[in-house]
């Protein structure tokens, strides 16, 4: 009982922060919204953001949001086939529908806890396929290392692809973030890499001491966490094909993006390169926990959208909500309840038995 108390608190917790990070983004942006009505001398009773979000809901092009939902599939195919992969080795077969279906119920479950979807994964295909279910765990984390690294390499391929965006954004002090007339040279990125040069500097002489810490002991065991899962890795039989279904996954998710882009008139006209801006963004929203990234994911896409690319502050609003409540509820929430029902009648009658590798 005391479990179940715990489990509903923490939906709760994690929901009302997503909620309220949610409503500050919209008070905000409709702070703004009246304030460009006021300039455009539209009356305030006729400008509503809720009405317009609504609005921009129905001009949505719902067949590029089709794609998306495609792309989406497709990137679990090739994370249910990776999954096999690091199971392989262990001398376990699960029957590819049930790793597949085990995705979809993840997903499904982050709406509720973020993180349960770990461990609900694990729990499902154990069930079915009668596995450990702290070996199939085992798998997940290697997992979920691989995509810390593919999250690392779109940060980096945002950089040095937008860089120019990314680094002359001044608005913290103060100056026009227009991307036409942004200045060249922005004194406070100096700034920070001064700082960042000088703590390393501090950091390195101060070494040992910083050894003997309990956060470096804690950082230093996430190092090895990662370094054993790049090991794992190395070992299995195909590690390219690893690599390759890894890779597939992440160009889904930024095709995704893309996609949804286009499926909204303001966002149309939005590149590659934009989308892959905003998609580094965004997904570092769903990271932070939150139920299906609720109010961080809409932050951080407006944030994106409005300072490097000049979409209106309502426009980011709206096409932030077509995205997340399409695809990250609407989607997750129609797969999950479907692999939910799809997998006690797929596996009535299965009594799977493990094989050695």
């Amino acid at each position: 009982m005391n479990k179940l108390v715990k489990s509903i608190f923490q939906f709760l917790l994690f929901l009302g922060i997503g909620a309220i990070i949610l409503y500050l983004v919209y008070r905000s942006q409709n702070t703004a919204y009246l304030a460009d009505c006021a300039q455009r001398g539209i009356p305030g009773a006729e400008c509503n953001l809720l009405e317009k979000l609504f609005n921009d809901f129905k001009s949505t092009n719902f067949g590029w949001m089709a794609l998306v939902a495609l792309a989406f599939l497709v990137s679990n195919y090739s994370r249910t086939a990776k999954w096999q992969m690091l199971l392989a080795p262990l001398g376990y077969r699960p029957r590819f529908l049930n790793g597949y279906l085990s995705i979809l119920v993840a997903y499904f479950a982050n709406l509720g806890l973020p993180r349960m979807g770990e461990v609900v994964r694990a729990g499902v295909l154990s069930k079915y396929e009668n596995l450990p279910p702290e070996k199939v765990m085992g798998t997940i984390v290697v997992d979920r290392v691989v995509d810390v690294l593919c999250l690392g390499l779109v940060f980096l391929l945002a950089v040095l692809l937008e860089g120019d965006k990314l680094l002359n954004y001044n608005d913290f002090i103060g100056q026009n973030t227009n991307p036409e007339t942004v200045q060249t040279s922005n004194p406070a990125k100096w700034w920070i890499l001064g700082f960042m040069l000088v703590g390393a500097v501090g950091m390195f002489f101060a070494r040992k001491r910083l050894a003997q810490t309990a956060i470096f002991q804690k950082i230093f065991g996430m190092v090895k966490g990662f370094w054993e899962g790049i090991k794992a890795v190395a070992n299995l039989r195909k590690p390219w094909l690893f690599v390759l279904h890894s890779l597939n996954i992440w160009v889904m998710y930024f095709v995704m993006t893309w996609l949804g882009f286009q499926a909204f008139g303001p966002t149309a006209h939005l590149g590659l390169l934009a989308a892959l801006t905003v998609f580094a963004f965004g997904t570092l929203g769903m990271v932070i926990p939150s139920p299906g990234g609720m109010g961080t994911f809409h932050f951080l896409v407006i944030t994106s959208l409005t300072t490097f690319y000049g979409i209106r502050g309502d426009d980011a609003f709206s096409v932030a909500n077509i995205i997340f409540f399409t695809i990250q509820i609407g989607l997750t929430s129609l797969l999950g309840i479907a692999a939910l029902l799809i997998l006690p009648i797929y596996n009535k009658g299965y009594h799977p038995q493990p094989t050695q590798a």
